[in-house]
């Protein structure tokens, strides 16, 4: 009636489809997970300072390196 071949082969893609649905189902719950994780984080907290604050030290410090780098790259000993 069916060849073993046609029989494995559908096994394998019926078994590759329902891998492929719980992957995906994982993936939107993850999604969803961290989104909500998003939300419930809106807004600077008084104990932790205000996030701003924090990237622009941050940046602060990135652009002293690239100084730095720069004048490394051109040989000037700092």
């Amino acid at each position: 009636m069916f060849e073993p071949t046609i029989v494995v082969a559908a096994a394998s893609l019926i078994g590759l489809v329902i891998v492929a649905g719980a992957l995906l189902r994982a993936w939107h719950d993850w999604m969803e997970y961290k989104r909500r994780e998003l939300e419930r984080e809106e807004g600077p907290r008084d104990d932790e300072g205000s996030a701003m604050g924090a990237a622009r030290i941050e940046l602060a410090d990135l652009r002293e390196r690239i100084k730095k780098l720069e004048a490394i790259a051109s040989g000037v000993d700092l």
